[in-house]
């Protein structure tokens, strides 16, 4: 079949789609998509863009990679949105992350007639997307993939790689990404929430059976992941500094300080789960016997993210956003006071944290992480807000928090002193 014919053939798919999708929506009442960003500044460089949502930062997956996700039902029919602008916007979304790891989680369902981009648009897309932005894709999830996706495939077979092939799942439902991302911090727009209803209804007439969750259990007297700095000080006799902070930095010190791009890489997940349940049961680690200087990297930012509450603490959360209103020579000293009123224990942690990834930028000319890019690694893993997840607007000024926590290290830290405190 010719290429002109499989392009007839995906416009058919995607009417059926459509024929399917209204006759599905007669029976719901329509909601009209909300901004996700209401806070998006007007002087964004792709404001236009922007402001419909289209691409949305969505959290972590289960190694800690960074989750963009990119909804077609908020995408506006063609003639309101300019393609070469959107395609221009991704480049710039991605290129805050093509350097670290990233995973892509694609939500198929809302794409018409009246909104896709051109066929010729997506090949042109495609060659865009040069190694740079392939290479640390890890992992792209089409989430409702119909016949048109598969026929679209076949026109891109070509020009698609075997391995770029590889990172592509297909995903039926919602449910199916609990198993690789965490689930809760996803802007799932309410379109696809109530598509994914309405597949799950047909399924043999009736919905699925509700899964139930047991109750949480109480944490082990050893456990280390997803328990409160005051319950690892209460555990270990009253040390301030967490046995894997310690640990990890402590090795990551020693072996991995010009270690290029360290932090940007992911781990084995496998190897990650088995690492966190030794350190949960009381169980001795020893980085040596992994072989990869990534793991201790992968589990320090992990134990960060699991934290109940981030290190930066919710309180702190809005006067952080606030450092982007501050005079650019008064930054450092804005950040000084904020941290000042830490409590005492996410202080010291703080402190011993800061003080190792100041270290880590000082290898920069060998191992590639400023306080810059080690800002955009570690920002989202010290704050996070008490709902929700962070905005995109809300990503500046974190992470320039971080990148100043980082880089006027000894300036911010040198005032206040905590009784038992130790440094890397």
């Amino acid at each position: 079949m010719s290429e002109i014919d499989y392009e007839k053939l995906a416009e058919i798919e995607l009417q059926k789609d459509e024929a399917e999708d209204a006759q599905s929506d007669q029976e719901k009442t329509f909601i009209p998509p909300q901004l996700e960003d209401p806070e998006l500044n007007i002087n964004h460089p792709y404001y236009d863009v922007a402001r419909h949502g289209i691409i949305q930062l969505g959290g972590d997956d289960n190694s800690g990679r960074k989750v963009i996700t990119f909804s077609c039902c908020r995408m506006p029919p063609s003639h309101q949105l300019n393609h070469t602008r959107l395609l221009e916007y991704l480049k710039y979304t991605l290129d805050q992350y093509v350097e670290n790891d990233y995973t892509v989680v694609y939500f198929h369902y809302g794409l018409k007639s009246q909104n896709k981009p051109s066929l010729k648009w997506l090949q042109t897309a495609y060659k865009e997307f040069d190694r740079k932005y392939k290479k640390n894709l890890k992992a792209l999830y089409v989430v409702h993939p119909t016949n048109f996706i598969k026929i679209l495939w076949n026109i891109f077979k070509p020009l698609i790689s075997h391995k770029f092939g590889k990172k592509v799942t297909y995903l039926n439902y919602l449910s199916d990404l609990r198993e690789h991302l965490k689930y809760d911090q996803l802007n799932i727009p309410q379109e696809v929430i109530r598509h994914d209803e309405n597949l799950r209804g047909k399924q043999k007439g009736k919905l699925p059976p509700v899964v139930k969750i047991p109750p949480p259990r109480p944490p082990l007297p050893t456990q280390q992941f997803g328990v409160s700095l005051q319950y690892l000080r209460d555990k270990n006799k009253g040390e301030l500094i967490p046995p894997v902070l310690k640990q990890t930095v402590s090795y990551l010190k020693r072996k991995g300080l010009r270690v290029e791009g360290l932090f940007r890489r992911s781990a084995s997940i496998q190897t990650i789960k088995d690492v966190q349940k030794l350190y949960n049961q009381g169980k001795s680690v020893n980085f040596d016997d992994y072989d990869d200087i990534h793991i201790p990297a992968v589990i320090l930012k992990t134990f960060l993210r699991e934290l109940p509450e981030p290190l930066l603490t919710f309180e702190c959360y809005d006067h952080i956003l606030g450092i982007t209103s501050v005079e650019s020579s008064l930054r450092v000293t804005r950040c000084k006071q904020i941290i000042q009123g830490l409590p005492e224990h996410n202080y010291v942690v703080l402190k011993y944290l800061m003080c190792f990834l100041h270290m880590v930028s000082q290898e920069n000319i060998y191992n590639r992480m400023t306080g810059s890019n080690l800002a955009c690694v570690f920002g989202l893993n010290l704050i996070w807000p008490s709902q929700g997840t962070a905005s995109w607007s809300a990503l500046v000024p974190l992470n320039l928090f971080t990148e100043l926590l980082i880089d006027f290290y000894l300036n911010i830290f040198n005032s206040r002193t905590v009784p038992g405190e130790v440094l890397p």
